[in-house]
């Protein structure tokens, strides 16, 4: 495995493995890695001649410079278990190679609702952070094919709004939600819950799965108030449950009109806050 750090570096050596027809599959991270980025990992290298996996904790997405601060950085642990992977080429750039003050990175792109939604309504700035740092590292890694996890089914989202308005002709794909055995979507934020909380945290996905059971007898709307009540437990504070349309992210009201549906869920558990999703209905090829 190579590691760049700098931007023209790595830029060159990628020009010199596609001028002889390499394919790049590209995996986005911001470290503390898991088995869920390894499957990223994993899945490009079947589908990609060379595969750069890049480590950069953007500060641009945190709307809360506390959580920025607490944010795990496990660089020593993370290049290690990448080392071990099929990843060719490692990127960990420092903020002024990706935020280069001569560089106008903002982006004149109309996200519209796709935003405003779930997160939107509480980590007010991420999405617009989230963006640009991937509009960024795109330009920078010129990759065939991004590799994103299906945990940030919202980010994933925006992220393919961003290909399309864009024109840029990178192939999107979704790499699925790797769990614990208890069921709990990997996740870095993790390592910070309680031996305590961390046993009650399965109850996440547990009501994910009851309320895709409960599709054939309950509306979209009366699963979302049964999510919440459900997720109202000691130690526990539920954002949203929301059930919503693949596409556009809005909520529903009737299964049947949709052939894209998701349940997503945002809770605290203590001082933690946690996402996941699950798909309840999906088109061909999802």
């Amino acid at each position: 495995m190579l590691l760049f750090k700098k931007v023209k570096d790595l830029q060159k050596y990628i020009t010199a493995a596609k001028s002889k027809g390499s394919s790049v599959g590209f995996v986005p991270t911001m470290g503390a890695l898991h088995a869920g980025h390894l499957s990223l990992v994993e899945k490009a290298a079947k589908e990609c001649n060379i595969v750069v996996c890049s480590i950069f904790v953007n500060p641009a997405q945190f709307n809360d410079p506390k959580d920025l601060e607490k944010y795990p950085r496990t660089e020593a642990a993370d290049i290690e278990m990448l080392g071990f992977s099929p990843c060719d080429i490692l990127f960990m750039p420092d903020v002024k190679e990706v935020y280069p003050r001569d560089l106008n990175l903002e982006l004149d792109i109309d996200f519209g609702s796709l935003i405003e939604v779930m997160e939107g309504r509480f980590r007010k700035g991420h999405f617009d952070g989230m963006a640009m740092v991937v509009k960024r590292l795109l330009d920078i890694v010129n990759p065939d094919h991004l590799y994103m996890g299906q945990k940030d089914f919202q980010q994933f989202s925006i992220v393919q709004h961003l290909l399309s308005q864009t024109g840029i002709k990178i192939q999107l794909i979704m790499g699925e939600t790797i769990r614990e055995p208890d069921g709990l979507a990997m996740s870095s934020r993790n390592t910070r819950l309680t031996p305590t909380l961390r046993k009650m945290a399965h109850f996440i996905y547990e009501a994910l799965l009851q309320a895709k059971d409960k599709m054939q007898d309950s509306s979209p709307p009366e699963i979302e108030k049964w999510g919440m009540n459900e997720l109202s437990l000691p130690n526990f504070k539920p954002e949203y449950f929301e059930i919503v349309d693949g596409r556009t992210l809005q909520q529903i009201t009737d299964f049947k009109r949709h052939d894209f549906v998701v349940a997503c869920v945002a809770t605290w558990l203590g001082e933690v806050r946690l996402i996941d999703n699950i798909i309840m209905k999906a088109p061909a090829g999802i």
